[in-house]
């Protein structure tokens, strides 16, 4: 038997949250000339570290495989993380009065969307990167990228070339590095001395609460609270001052840290009322991570339920997106084509492809227009307003919504 340890304190894993079995690379979308080549699938099992209570996946394939020169993930194609992101830059701005003096980094800064805001403002801006075809939309776009995955290294780099952070700036990116420690030594390093660091990240209670498993996936290494950030920056000599919980992923937190040392940026209040919640709910607590299996086990035989009674009905059921979070889910469910007929997508990097493993086609959205299916699973829930509000036609037909998470809903 293979024995993982820790990725944060090196204590060997031996608590299980929850196993969903083996499954592809979540954003390893086929293409359809590939169909006859063999897809690797991999172990995807959650286990909380009984020392730190770090929730994670062992790494089980290279970060070069996941975030490769063809990531297709691309944050410009959701208008609600552009309109998040507008909002975010506005905050920075009034609350820390950046200016053209200071410099901000963004660490995974995709495809541009967010830093354009501030360059926009006229404080410089710089991009790090690991997915080429990303890198390069944002360098069209006239934001700064370098190509690089970011960690001591990297900051090392940017030191000796004189860059530090005023604001350092990681969204939905410190879940997905396997070696969490070095990439918080790397802020660490590269950070000026008064600067701020602002990590964003699902919040692993509302995973918990709210039975959202299929936010589990490969490139998702680690599953955060405040309680487990704090250990982790206090260890790299850094003081988390500030947390706002936000709409994001189903609910996030965004952190604010800085150098230890550094008074300019006291304690908020919000730091420790929300440590509290979390320990009152369970998080540094064995016993919560114990029901969190039979509430996934549960919420996909209610999945199965609904999409076989369909089938029975003669109903036809199409799916909305193609996120990564939804092939965790239909890959988990065994769910494929004889359940759901094909889903859509609005990014053309993701359309005329098929979904990793389930083989799921992937059609532009106008493919449910065409067809008038009378269920649309939304498996990018977190944004099903949005996406409601996008397809409002599709009620012309009689069509119903469904969401999977976190109960199956036949939306009115």
């Amino acid at each position: 038997m293979t024995h993982f340890s820790c990725r944060f304190c090196a204590a060997e894993l031996t608590e299980t949250v929850v196993d969903l079995g083996a499954s592809p690379l979540a954003n390893s979308y086929i293409d359809l000339d590939k169909t006859q080549r063999a897809e690797p699938f991999y172990s995807l099992h959650t286990y909380v570290c009984t020392q730190c209570y770090l929730v994670q996946v062992p790494p089980m394939a290279p970060r070069e495989d996941i975030f490769d020169s063809e990531y297709a993930y691309f944050s410009s194609y959701s208008a609600s993380v552009l309109e998040h992101a507008r909002q975010y830059v506005e905050e920075m701005m009034d609350r820390f009065l950046f200016t053209e003096n200071h410099q901000v980094i963004e660490v995974a800064s995709n495809d541009g969307y967010l830093l354009k805001n501030f360059k926009a403002r006229g404080v410089p801006v710089l991009g790090i990167e690991p997915s080429g075809n990303v890198a390069a939309v944002a360098e069209a776009a006239g934001i700064p990228s370098r190509v690089q995955f970011f960690g001591v290294e990297t900051a090392t780099q940017l030191v000796a070339e004189g860059i530090k952070a005023d604001l350092l700036i990681g969204n939905n990116v410190l879940a997905h590095v396997p070696d969490i420690n070095d990439f918080v030594g790397g802020i660490k390093k590269v950070l000026g001395p008064t600067g701020v660091v602002t990590i964003e990240f699902p919040h692993l209670m509302k995973m918990l609460d709210l039975n959202y498993y299929d936010t589990i996936y490969h490139e998702h290494y680690s599953y955060l609270s405040l309680f487990s950030a704090e250990k982790i920056f206090a260890l790299h000599g850094m003081t988390i001052f500030d947390v706002d919980e936000i709409k994001p992923q189903g609910g996030s937190l965004r952190i604010y840290a800085r150098h230890t040392e550094d008074s300019s940026h006291p304690l908020t209040p919000r730091v420790d009322a929300l440590r509290s919640r979390e320990v009152d709910g369970g998080v540094n607590s064995l016993a919560r991570y114990k029901t969190f299996a039979d509430q996934v086990h549960r919420t996909k035989r209610e999945l199965l339920k609904f999409l076989f009674q369909a089938k029975e009905d003669g109903k036809t059921v199409v799916a909305y997106g193609a996120p990564a979070k939804g092939n965790t889910l239909l890959n988990f469910c065994g769910i494929k084509t004889d359940l759901i007929d094909y889903t859509v997508d609005v990014s053309p990097h993701k359309q005329n492809r098929l979904l990793p493993g389930t083989r799921i086609p992937i059609h532009a959205p106008d493919m449910i227009a065409e067809t008038k299916p009378d269920y649309v699973l939304i498996l990018p829930w977190n944004i099903r307003d949005e996406i409601v509000s996008q397809m409002k036609d599709v009620a012309s037909w009689g069509g119903r919504f469904v969401v999977p998470l976190p109960e199956v809903e036949v939306l009115a």
